[in-house]
């Protein structure tokens, strides 16, 4: 397995090494504390209705946060609409 050098800021470093425990080098450190997550591991976990529901939930929640995006523009237009409106009427 080979090595590579990278750069982190002092206080990332000093985290770091905080973290670490006595006798453990930097790279069992960072295996340590991030986890890798094999998606192979949750295969076949949840049944296909509850992954319907789920699929389902996760649309409507999507939908919901482009109309809320969708109103905060339209919001923000018209106030700048306004100011200017109010602003070339003061000229």
């Amino acid at each position: 397995m080979g090595t590579k050098t990278i750069s982190l800021a002092d206080d990332a470093y000093e985290r770091l090494e905080a973290a670490k425990r006595e006798g453990e080098s930097f790279s069992d450190a960072v295996r340590r504390l991030t986890p890798g997550i094999h998606l192979a591991e949750y295969v076949g976990i949840l049944d296909e209705g509850t992954a319907d529901e789920l699929d389902t939930t996760i649309a409507e929640r999507r939908a919901e946060r482009t109309d809320d995006r969708r109103a905060r523009v339209r919001a923000v237009a018209d106030a700048l609409d306004e100011r200017t409106a109010e602003h070339s009427s003061s000229e």
